[in-house]
């Protein structure tokens, strides 16, 4: 057996249990059996590989045919320029979230020194790809799951960041620690009716608290905006990510906590993703 024929194998399985990209999801799962690049998978079909290689290849593609997320099968995602270790206790980053980092690094290019916080750190993508852009910078980062944060410092460990990012366990209500030149957060904001509706890779493996914004999808982004206002500093920044049809709630909600709309920026597909505000 051969890379190629493995992997045309495997890539009819796939497409027979409705997964939309089973060609490429066949390329990385033998990339990482044989520890290999994808580059290299592609331009090596006639590659052997041998019988414990294969076995292991065919359970990686039986996880996938059951819809469990590539990341989670490889126990990594690459997100800004990284590879983030990630389980199923914390949320798939996705290429949007980007667009936090891309705003945070614009407004402060010239900052020399940031004391900045994130509210639900998860896998710790968001703030470690801020730490490393800016090497004077200081992180903080909360999560209400022991898990998630274990999976950030496993990350910030692996990027040599751990001197300047504290982690904590704490749920947003019982945060009271310091004031802060920015906060970041991408809280939970999907509608609790629209949340079984998603894809089944979603609603059966990732954590739903990352994702279940409560009835409205608003409620966890309320509580995020409630806390900001009482920890970022006065003409300090607060950076959301939101769903695309909540930019006018969520701007009447800031109003109503003291802050100053500055823009809305939108996602690689023309939507409203991220909000920036100013405490006032």
């Amino acid at each position: 057996m051969n890379i190629g024929q493995a992997i045309k194998e495997a890539s009819i399985d796939l497409k027979k249990n409705l997964i939309r990209s089973a060609l490429l999801d066949c390329e990385i799962l033998m990339s990482k059996v044989l520890n290999k690049s994808r580059k290299f998978i592609v331009m090596n079909p006639n590659e052997v590989i041998n019988d414990n290689e294969y076995e292991n290849f065919k359970k990686l593609i039986f996880s996938r045919t059951k819809n469990k997320p590539i990341a989670y099968i490889t126990g990594e995602k690459s997100f800004w320029k990284y590879d983030f270790t990630v389980n199923n206790k914390v949320l798939i980053p996705r290429p949007d979230t980007e667009i936090i980092i891309e705003q945070v690094l614009k407004i402060y290019e010239k900052k020399k020194s940031l004391n900045f916080l994130e509210i639900g750190i998860g896998s710790g993508c968001i703030i470690l790809s801020i730490l490393k852009e800016k090497k004077s910078f200081l992180g903080k980062g909360i999560d209400v799951s022991k898990e998630s944060l274990k999976v950030c410092k496993e990350n910030a460990n692996k990027l040599g960041l751990l001197n300047r990012l504290k982690l904590f366990n704490s749920d947003i209500d019982n945060f009271h620690l310091g004031k802060y030149d920015l906060i970041i957060s991408n809280p939970p904001y999907i509608k609790n009716l629209d949340f079984n509706k998603m894809y089944d890779e979603i609603v059966k493996y990732e954590p739903k608290i990352a994702l279940d914004g409560g009835l409205d999808g608003l409620s966890e982004i309320r509580k995020v905006i409630s806390k900001s206002s009482e920890l970022v500093k006065i003409h300090g920044k607060l950076i959301l990510e939101i769903a695309h049809d909540q930019k006018y709630e969520v701007k009447k909600i800031l109003k109503n906590n003291n802050f100053y709309v500055n823009k809305v920026v939108k996602d690689f597909a023309n939507k409203d993703r991220c909000i920036i505000s100013t405490k006032i």
